[in-house]
Formats: C-alpha cells, sequence, structure tokens
C-alpha cells in the first residue's frame, strides 16, 4: 500500500467515525456521508474529489449546529485531504 492509498484510508476512517456519532446532528452526518461518497466516487479522478470533498467538508465545518469536537475531527480530515492534495498533484 503506497502513501496515498494509506492517507486516503484514514481519511475514509474519520470519516467514518463522525458518520457513527451519535453526538453530532442527523444533518451534519448525512452532509459527512455526502462528502465521503463524493470523496468515493472514481468516476472522476483522485485531484477533483478531494478537492470537492475538502469543499464540501468546509461547508460543515462553518454550520453553527456542529458541535466543537465534531468541528475539530472535520478540521483534522481536511488537513489530511490538503496533504493528500498535494501528494497527487506532484
Amino acid at each position: 500500500m503506497d502513501e496515498k492509498e494509506k492517507l486516503y484510508n484514514e481519511i475514509i476512517a474519520i470519516l467514518d467515525e463522525i458518520i457513527e456519532d451519535t453526538s453530532i446532528p442527523r444533518n451534519i452526518r448525512r452532509s459527512i456521508t455526502h462528502a465521503k461518497e463524493t470523496l468515493a466516487d472514481e468516476s472522476k479522478s483522485l485531484d477533483v474529489r478531494v478537492a470537492s470533498a475538502i469543499f464540501e467538508l468546509d461547508e460543515i465545518a462553518n454550520d453553527p449546529n456542529i458541535p466543537v469536537h465534531g468541528r475539530t475531527v472535520v478540521y483534522m480530515a481536511m488537513g489530511k485531504l490538503e496533504t493528500l492534495s498535494n501528494m497527487v498533484q506532484s
């Protein structure tokens, strides 16, 4: 497994963790699920999927209804996506 694939799997695991966290409102978990599906959509190139997922997660992070711990995890996922984006572009 190469670095990109390992990082991708870490990001998916983080998103799954948020999706399964029942202390996070259902609409936010639904949005996270959509971001995960966007990231997994192999009909588009990886760099487009990563950029789209970052955009979606940024919208979620700015939602006033997301709990602080959820926002922290979303930011962590976004940071890893930025790293993955840099790896894809180089």
